[in-house]
Formats: structure tokens, sequence, C-alpha cells
């Protein structure tokens, strides 16, 4: 009997072949995905592969770790026309889950180690923080510059998700108006209105070199601030406000009370006054108003009084007119609007007040959180 034409053209190995592809397929269904800890992973090599800069022309809040080929001639080639596109960048009350990248930005006459502690401390995404810092060139700048790359060296050198994106320092090409960093020193009336305008000079110089187009969110932190919580960043940027600031308190021992206490150290966030607009209405064109001293009754809502600290809520808002800079986030776009901390009398304000003045302008409204308590070096 005849074998029909299509079974003598059937090979074993047709079988085999199917055979194998069949248990392939079935392997590739019922194998288990890759767990969280996989993809967490993935995404942040993601995330630091893409915040890598591609050329020297790059902003220093990217790493530079691409270096630029070499043409058959033997020389460098240029670096590419960049592109950024700052209509797709976002600064929403969900920053880490939607990768907006922060930069924090310190002015820095001394370095205390517990800032840097709790800086490294903080639970954003590490590989979307830029830190940029600037310093006096005095000898005791020198001094804080060489203990701050030490930190720095351990840091960016240590376990990859602790390492920050990049970190700047910037040496002031100004001499400060104070030699000595002093506490009663600084705070003494007398010296307030030249050394607020030179250190307005420095947040602005601070600012304007570091700020990068991909930057959604400015976080301004004291050096002498030495607590706070690890989701500092998160918290701030939940309440998706233009510019907001918590309360800046500083522990002490209370010898009255025979144990560790707090009280209020930051009196530069407030509610404006009648008495302080009139006050204003009567200075001369180069006089700023200061909050804080007997010689300048205010009479403004100081929100340092303001706090909770029996029962705090620390989510409680209040608007504000004046803000402190001790921890104070704010919206990228607002520092690109224009608003910056005037080194001259704005409405008889300097730095930080005057700064929430010129958001005001601006159409930016400031707020602030009574309850929500950052910490000072105590001295």
């Amino acid at each position: 009997m005849a074998v029909a034409r299509p079974m003598r053209r059937t090979s074993p190995i047709t079988f085999i072949l199917a055979a194998f592809l069949a248990f392939g397929f079935l392997v590739f269904l019922l194998s288990p995905s890759p767990s969280a800890a996989t993809t967490t992973n993935a995404d942040s090599s993601q995330q630091r592969r893409e915040g890598a800069a591609e050329n020297p022309l790059s902003p220093p809040t990217k790493p530079f770790l691409k270096s630029q080929p070499v043409r058959d001639d033997g020389y460098q080639a240029p670096p590419p026309v960049v592109h950024y596109n700052l209509n797709s960048l976002t600064s929403t009350s969900e920053s880490a889950v939607k990768g907006e990248r922060v930069l924090i930005l310190t002015p820095l006459a001394r370095f205390y180690q517990g800032f840097w502690d709790n800086v490294v401390k903080l639970s954003y995404p590490h590989e979307l923080i830029s830190i940029g810092f600037i310093v006096p060139n005095t000898k005791d700048g020198n001094t804080a510059v060489a203990a701050l790359e030490e930190a720095i060296g351990k840091t960016q050198s240590g376990p990859v998700d602790s390492r920050f994106a990049s970190v700047s320092i910037l040496r002031q090409d100004f001499d400060p108006p104070l030699q000595s960093q002093d506490e009663k020193e600084r705070h003494k009336l007398e010296n307030q209105k030249k050394r607020r305008e030179s250190m307005s000079r420095a947040r602005n110089s601070l600012l304007f070199t570091t700020l990068g187009p991909d930057t959604s969110w400015v976080l301004w932190l004291d050096s002498d601030i030495v607590e706070s919580p690890h989701s500092l960043i998160q918290d701030l940027t939940a309440h998706n406000a233009p510019v907001i600031v918590p309360n800046c308190y500083q522990r002490y021992y209370n010898n009255d009370k025979k144990k560790w206490d707090v009280r209020p150290y930051d009196f530069n966030s407030w509610i404006d006054s009648g008495s302080a607009q009139s006050l204003a209405e009567s200075m001369g064109p180069d006089d700023i108003l200061l909050e804080g001293y007997a010689e300048l009754p205010t009479y403004r809502t100081l929100m340092a009084y303001l706090a909770n600290t029996d029962d705090p809520n620390p989510k409680r808002v209040m608007e504000l007119d004046g803000v402190g800079g001790t921890a104070l986030m704010v919206k990228a776009d607002v520092h690109r609007d224009g608003a910056m901390f005037p080194p001259f009398p704005f409405y008889h304000l300097v730095e930080t007040e005057g700064f929430a003045k010129m958001a005001k302008r601006l159409g930016y409204q400031a707020f602030g959180l009574p309850d929500y308590f950052v910490y000072h070096f105590n001295e």
C-alpha cells in the first residue's frame, strides 16, 4: 500500500523541535516574575543613568560620567547640543514616585558632622538628590571645606544607594562682612543688614550656578540643622506648595525643669501686621525691618510661637508673609520665574523674608508648618 505524500515528508526531528518549543513556552508562562527588590534596583540604576551628564556643559546637578570621543585628527569632539523640555518637568505631591529631582542648597561657614549625618539619613532616593554648598574664602572656610570633603568622600565611595547624584562646592568670590561666626556676634542688631545682604549674595550665587533644567524642587537647608525627620523631603513636597517651611526649634537643657527641653529658634516665618507696615512706611529707602529685636517692635504673628509641642499635628498648614531659610522647600519654577534673595532692601526686607515677598509679587503664596519641626545646633 502506498504511503500518503505528506507523511513521507514528515521527519522525527520536526516532532522533537515542536516538543522543545512547547516546553519552553510553558516554562516562560509558569516562571515567577522578578522580585520587587530587583525591579527597584533596576529603576534606581536607570535613574542614575538618566541623571548622568553627557558633556562638559551639563549643569553641576548632574554627575559627569561620560567623556567626549576623540576624532581621527586627534582633537576631542565638541560637545553636542543638548535639548531640555521644561514643559515636561513636574513638581508634585508625589515627588518620589514620579522621580522628581531635588537640589539641596546649603551656605556653609562651619562644618557640623551632625548636619551631614542628617542629610545622609534622608529617605528620599539619593539618586534623585543633588547637593550644592557655598563656602566663604576664609581660613575658617578652608577648615570647613576640608571636613566637608572628607565626609562627602566617605558617602560617595560607600554603598551605591547612599550616594547622591552629585555634590558641588563653591567658594565665595567676595569677603564676608563678619570674620567671626560666633552666634552672639552673628545676631547682633547692628550686624544684621550687612550680614543678611551678604547671605543673599551667597544664596543667589549658589542658586544661579547649580539650578539645573531637570531640577523640580530646591531645599534650602542651613548647615547647622542637625536633626530633621528622615522623610523631610517627602513630607514637605507632599503639600505641593510653591514655598513651604517647617518650624525651626532648638534642643537645650532647661535648668529650671532640670531636663532637656525645646525652644523656638527661627523667628523669620511670620504673618505681617499693621504695625510692621506702618513702621516700614516711616523708614528710609535703605532701611530694613528685622524680626526678634526689641528695637523694632513689629507685632507680627510669629509661627515659632504657634507650635503645639504637647500634641503636634505635623500636617497643619498656615499662610505666611515671611519665611526663614533654615529648612525652606521651594518649587524650582518659583526660582526660574525670578524669585531670588534680594541683597538690597525690597519693601524693606532682605534675604529669605525678601524672597517670600518677591515670590508673592510673582503670584506664589508661602506656607508654614507650625507643628513640623527641624532642630538647630545649640552652640
